[in-house]
């Protein structure tokens, strides 16, 4: 994994009630909840950062940023993409209307009709 590497959501999700979930767009209720780091890397897995922007953007929002951010932002990483919730690209990457935003801001059925589409498989 390189730093210069950019990171996307290949999930669907939602962010409801300041919790971030993984999301069925068939059966909208049912979620996995996610940790609160995994949560806040595939909330910003939008395809237009890299994973040292991540860093960076994080040790800004932290008052006093854990010595081993990184180490720890890697690791959630990690464990995203053996989850095939997260991807790594060498380039920018555009997400479909599906994954692009939380499920609450979907319009359902388009969503459907464009992963159906798409030959989209859920998770």
């Amino acid at each position: 994994m390189k730093n210069s590497q950019y990171f996307y959501r290949s999930a669907v999700f939602t962010r409801k009630d300041n919790q971030v979930a993984l999301a069925d767009i068939h059966q909208p209720t049912n979620i996995s909840p996610l940790d609160d780091w995994m949560g806040i890397v595939v909330s910003l897995a939008d395809g237009n950062h890299t994973i040292e922007e991540l860093v960076s953007y994080l040790k800004k929002h932290y008052p006093m940023p854990p010595e081993n951010l990184e180490k720890t932002l890697h690791s959630v990483l990690e464990r995203l993409i053996e989850g095939e919730i997260v991807r790594l690209t060498d380039e920018k990457v555009e997400l479909p209307y599906y994954l692009a935003s939380p499920l609450e801001e979907l319009d359902i059925e388009k969503a459907k009709k464009l992963m159906n589409e798409d030959g989209y498989q859920v998770h």
